[in-house]
């Protein structure tokens, strides 16, 4: 999984698609996760990350990586 080369985000959780005008926030999690997925980070290796910083269960971490990439795919943010 990997963002669109032309998705613009921030480290606060900003994120701007210039194809299409449209914008997002996303929580300090989600942020994290957006600029590990711009560096291209593997997805195990950005849950791991994730369940090591945080205070989430693997449960958790795998529940809201499965919303927060269908939101991702949704708003056509992904490359296929």
């Amino acid at each position: 999984m990997r963002l669109k080369k032309n998705i613009a985000t921030s480290e606060s959780g900003f994120i701007f698609h210039p194809g299409t005008g449209d914008s997002f926030s996303a929580n300090p999690i989600g942020a994290d996760i957006l600029l590990q997925l711009k560096e291209g980070v593997a997805p195990s290796d950005i849950k791991k990350t994730i369940l090591d910083k945080y205070d989430v269960t693997a449960n958790m971490v795998e529940k809201d990586w499965d919303d927060f990439s269908a939101q991702l795919r949704e708003a056509n943010l992904l490359e296929l």
